[in-house]
């Protein structure tokens, strides 16, 4: 997976490619792990994300707590259709924002 992240002011956008799951899933929460601090929107780009398991799920729910103890928005943009089903599946379309 490669996980591409950029900071626009307090906005910054985790871009991933590949697949986030019980392999790359560390990866992606060993760079989120202090650069949230300060951030007041989250957006998570998944336009070239193939694959999403429920370990990459976990990560997103645990950024989300964070964004919420800091009073920040985040959200999910460019699902492709194979990780939107897992997100309908699992009901956690109902659990982000999802653009």
């Amino acid at each position: 997976m490669n996980i591409n992240i950029t900071r626009n002011g307090n906005e910054l956008t985790v871009t991933l490619e590949g697949r986030l799951d019980t392999l790359t899933s560390p990866d992606l929460e060993d760079e989120l792990e202090d650069k949230l601090d300060d951030v007041e929107k989250l957006v998570f780009d998944f336009g070239g994300l193939e694959y999403i398991s429920s370990a990459g799920l976990r990560v997103l729910v645990g950024a989300a707590q964070v964004m919420d103890e800091n009073d920040g928005d985040m959200v999910i943009c460019n699902l492709s259709v194979p990780v939107r089903d897992v997100f309908d599946v699992t009901g956690f379309s109902d659990a982000f924002d999802i653009e």
